[in-house]
This record gives structure tokens, C-alpha cells and sequence, in this order.
């Protein structure tokens, strides 16, 4: 397969700025039985059926964006990819010139930095400082926005591009399916005897990036966190066992599952995912998906093809861009029932 393959056209005012009035304020794209069906977010209860598990992502984004000055007065920006440990994070740093291992820098005119080396395209940082990473990136960090967001992140988003139910932080980019549930649409589903589970993984910056190489199969993957609690392998038996539907809420959730089945049964743990799904992978846990619009030539573009159908989905996504439906990550909704 070709990256070009999975190229289209996208007006840029179907971009989404910003996110509905509401949580839930979303319209729904239903890829169904029946081809396409143009609704609303809150039709969702509608298409699930009671003894369905919907798997959400738990992760919590980051304040991973950080602002400070070298010794010399130069401007230093940092994007927070990864907390090491309570003190030291793997980060790229955006400056007039490339820092040195050894150097330091100083964020928010507070804390020290310290480069203490290289690895590929992230530097790997030092925070001086007796507070914990995490409580320093929550005092004067700001929420790493996707980069085709034309605003800086706000109050505004400091609460929408969080998940009700965000928990496990470690995310510098918010699982934007989950987005459209509140309290209110999750009730309702489990009012309807529809089951709730949990994995998480912590979404890298690396979802934003298209794929570059001519051939699919050059591409290399970026590497993300995730972990799959032994309740939600013990859920998902119940459900498969009963004839339920495991139903992922976004790419994510979708991800961490099958990264922990690829022995060929599901197993609960935490681990490392690169996992590239293509047109022509054999999903193991996964029968519906709920996801947002995807860039073109991305990754996820290639797994929801994969998932639903090169040519059933890239029709859909011809079909979301005629009737204007709004895209990424504060855009709409799909809802992709899977041919079995």
C-alpha cells in the first residue's frame, strides 16, 4: 500500500477550533449495516444494545507545554513527551540554538532545567527542583494543544480537552473520542445495561504526525505507554462469553487492546506499544468503534480503514467532508460497526 492512498482533500474551515457548546453537542457519522446514517451524538445509546462493553481510555493530558530562558536570554520552549521518573522527563526543546548536554535553562523564571543528554529527536531534562515533575507542569505548564489548533490553550480548554473520567495522567494529547461523554450520556448507557471498562494509554505527540515514507510498510511507528487492567480482560470475556459487543471508545483504547492481545489472547499488564495497524489486520478483541476524523495520510486514517474497510470508510470520509462535518480533535463523531 501507498501513503497517497489515504490522502484527501479537507477544507481547512471543517477543522475544528473549538469544541461544541456542550459536551455531547456533536453530530454522529454512523458507518452501519445500512451504509451511512448522518445523526447526533446523542443517538449513541440507540446503536448499542444492553450486555455491550464500551472500553474507554483514562489517560489524563499533560500541562505539557513549558516557556524559559537560557542563561543567555534566548527564548526556550518545551514539549514534555514523557515523564521519567519524579524529576526527569524526555522532552523536545524548541531554541535558537541546539542545547548542549550539561547545559541548563531556567522555566517560568523558577526552576532550573538541565539537558543531560540526547536520545533521537527528544532531549532528556532534569527539573531541579524538589516538587515533582507532575506538580511542576501543572503550576506553570500549558496544555499541549494539537498543532493544527490555531489558538492557545485557554481556561476553555483546560477543561474541555480533558475526559470526564481523565485520570492517570501522562498524556500530551487527549483521547478525543472520550471527549464527547459526560456524566449525563454515561448514565444513560449504563442505565441501558450497557457495561463501562477502562485501559489506558498515554497519547504521544507522535499521533499528530502523517506518514512520510511512499511505502506504508517504511513507516515507523512512535512508541506510547498503555495498560490493561486484569477487570477489563475479565470484562470483555464476560461480555464475548454473554454475545456482547466490546465497543472502543477512539483509537487509543482500540490500540492498548490489541497491543495486550497480540499473543492471540488477551492479557492484562502494562507494556510498550508500536503497534501499526494497516488494511489487512485480523482485530482480535474489537467489534465497534467510536473515533473522531482523522488526518490524511495518518496513522489512524490507516487503522480505521483497516478496521471498517478501505473503501467503505474512505467513502465515509468523502462523505463527511460534502456535508461539512467537523474535524480532529474538538470535530465529530463516527461510529463504525465492523463487518463480521
Amino acid at each position: 500500500m501507498r501513503t497517497d492512498d489515504f490522502d484527501f482533500d479537507l477544507p481547512e474551515h471543517l477543522i475544528a477550533q473549538h469544541p461544541p457548546a456542550k459536551r455531547g453537542g456533536s453530530r454522529l457519522l454512523r458507518v452501519g449495516p445500512a451504509g451511512l446514517e448522518d445523526r447526533s451524538f446523542a443517538d449513541l445509546p440507540q446503536f448499542l444494545r444492553a450486555g455491550d462493553l464500551l472500553v474507554l481510555n483514562d489517560t489524563r493530558v499533560l500541562k505539557a507545554r513549558l516557556f524559559g530562558q537560557k542563561a543567555t536570554g534566548g527564548q526556550v520552549e518545551v514539549m514534555v513527551e514523557r515523564v521519567l521518573g519524579a524529576h526527569e522527563v524526555l522532552a523536545k526543546v524548541r531554541a535558537s540554538k541546539t542545547p548542549k548536554t550539561g547545559s541548563t535553562f531556567l522555566i517560568a523564571d523558577v526552576v532550573t532545567v538541565e539537558v543531560l543528554g540526547r536520545e533521537d529527536e527528544f532531549f532528556h531534562l532534569r527539573f531541579a527542583d524538589e516538587a515533582p515533575v507532575e506538580e511542576i507542569l501543572e503550576r506553570y505548564g500549558k496544555l499541549p494543544l494539537p498543532p493544527y489548533i490555531t489558538h492557545a490553550a485557554g481556561e476553555e480548554d483546560d477543561e474541555r480537552y480533558q475526559t470526564v473520567f481523565a485520570r492517570e495522567q501522562g498524556a500530551v494529547a487527549a483521547p478525543t473520542a472520550g471527549l464527547h461523554f459526560d456524566e449525563a450520556m454515561l448514565d444513560s448507557l449504563r442505565a441501558k445495561g450497557i457495561n463501562i471498562a477502562y485501559v489506558t494509554l498515554h497519547v504521544g505527540a507522535g499521533t499528530f504526525q502523517p506518514v512520510r515514507a511512499e511505502d506504508v510498510t517504511d513507516h515507523i511507528m512512535h512508541s506510547e505507554r498503555y495498560t490493561v487492567p486484569q477487570a477489563t480482560v475479565d470484562a470483555i470475556s464476560r461480555t464475548k462469553a454473554s454475545g456482547g459487543r466490546v465497543v472502543s471508545v477512539g483509537t487509543t483504547s482500540l490500540r492498548a487492546l490489541e497491543s495486550a492481545a497480540m499473543s492471540g489472547e488477551l492479557q492484562a499488564g502494562s507494556g510498550e506499544t508500536r503497534i501499526f495497524i494497516t488494511p489487512g489486520y485480523r482485530f482480535k478483541v474489537i467489534d465497534v468503534l467510536l473515533t473522531n476524523f482523522h488526518l490524511p495520510r495518518s496513522t489512524l486514517l490507516m487503522l480505521v480503514c483497516a478496521f471498517g474497510g478501505m473503501e467503505r470508510l474512505l467513502h465515509a470520509y468523502s462523505h463527511a467532508v460534502e456535508k461539512e462535518y467537523r474535524f480532529f480533535s474538538y470535530g465529530d463523531a463516527m461510529l463504525i460497526e465492523r463487518e463480521l
